[in-house]
């Protein structure tokens, strides 16, 4: 089944590989970003969700069924977080309604459901992992929370079922995106390599002996068009991850080979990837400037502070499929291939030489 769909937060990773896989199964797909997405085959729709007003215009004439909420701001803080984020999916909601073609909405989120926000991340009292979707909400405030009430009042005033999504770390292809482990380390490894510097694990103990999972954001759109597409899906908040677990002490090693590294192992000391990469920006510039790279911009590219969170975690974190099993999702996706398979398309469309 196809019909309309909007994509919200066109150009980044989860928004940009979701309206990919909706063109395949021959949806059509308005992209909506605060810049005019490129990607073909989508149609632009430009809107800042943080001004009421200019969301309902740009939204006026669109009859999307099925929505994909794929975005959100970073703020300095939680609170913000919240006024912020909330105030976006209230604003794009409301600007639909007047339409009444909207069927499904959902809502892209991920584990810090579980592991708190970022100012709280993986402190106090946590749930047990594997974690499943039956375990309620932290208490403490959360912007994921927030985006969920706007959603859940907006389905009960307007009639439309709704899925919330949450991804572990999502793999996937982007330029510009607040939250791009893969592209970090891709970057991070090209600096090694130019410079001869040690390939170091940045991250804990907890996150280099323990088991984790990722997400590929092609997954992650294939189980949202399934969300949207199947009844028994609706209404229902999900899991998403790649369907295998692994250690980083496996995985350094793994990515290293690809770039032609030997991995330096892990002497107990943590190195965040923002100390680390503080003083490259002039380097990257200068090879993207001579290999002819599409950014020379290193700050558009990595995101260190994130890379950083989610590697220098004090748990373990694996993540229960086995609601969307149930239900008939079974897509697999090995976790070092999605690396690679994202490497190898930085290496092609020349965001690393």
């Amino acid at each position: 089944m196809a019909g309309n769909a909007l994509v919200v937060g066109a150009s980044g990773i989860v928004g940009s590989a979701t309206a990919e896989v909706l063109l395949e199964q021959g949806w059509t797909v308005h992209g909506l970003s605060r810049r005019p997405t490129r990607q073909a085959g989508v149609v632009p729709v430009v809107a800042d969700l943080q001004n009421r007003a200019g969301t309902a215009m740009a939204l006026a004439e669109l009859r999307p069924q099925a929505v994909f909420i794929t975005t959100w701001l970073r703020q300095n803080s939680e609170a913000e977080n919240i006024r912020v984020n909330g105030a976006m999916v209230r604003n794009l909601l409301d600007g639909l309604q007047a339409g009444g073609s909207t069927r499904h909405v959902a809502l892209v989120t991920g584990l810090k459901h579980y592991l708190g926000p970022f100012e709280a991340y993986g402190k106090g009292t946590l749930p047990q992992t594997p974690f499943r979707e039956d375990q309620g909400r932290l208490d403490v405030e959360n912007f994921y929370y927030a985006q969920e009430d706007e959603v859940f009042a907006a389905a009960e005033r307007d009639g439309f079922s709704w899925s919330v999504h949450r991804p572990h770390t999502v793999i996937g292809m982007a330029v510009g995106n607040a939250m791009n482990m893969g592209t970090t380390l891709a970057v991070y490894a090209t600096l090694c390599r130019e410079t001869g510097r040690p390939f170091r694990f940045p991250g804990s103990a907890s996150q280099w002996n323990g088991l984790t999972d990722m997400t590929d954001a092609h997954l992650l759109a294939r189980h949202l068009l399934w969300a949207a597409t199947t009844p028994a899906a609706r209404n229902q908040a999900f899991n998403v991850v790649n369907g295998d677990i692994f250690r980083w002490s496996w995985m350094w090693g793994r990515i290293a080979r690809w770039f032609g590294l030997e991995p330096d192992g892990f002497d107990g000391s943590v190195k965040p990837l923002q100390e680390q990469m503080a003083d490259d920006a002039p380097l990257w510039r200068v090879i993207a400037e001579r290999d002819k790279l599409v950014e020379l911009d290193l700050n558009r590219l990595s995101s260190p502070w994130h890379t950083d969170a989610d590697l220098g975690r004090p748990i373990e974190v694996v993540t229960d499929m086995s609601k969307s099993r149930r239900l008939g999702f079974t897509d697999y996706q090995p976790t070092d291939d999605a690396f690679f398979e994202l490497f190898a398309r930085l290496k092609a469309e020349r965001v690393i030489p």
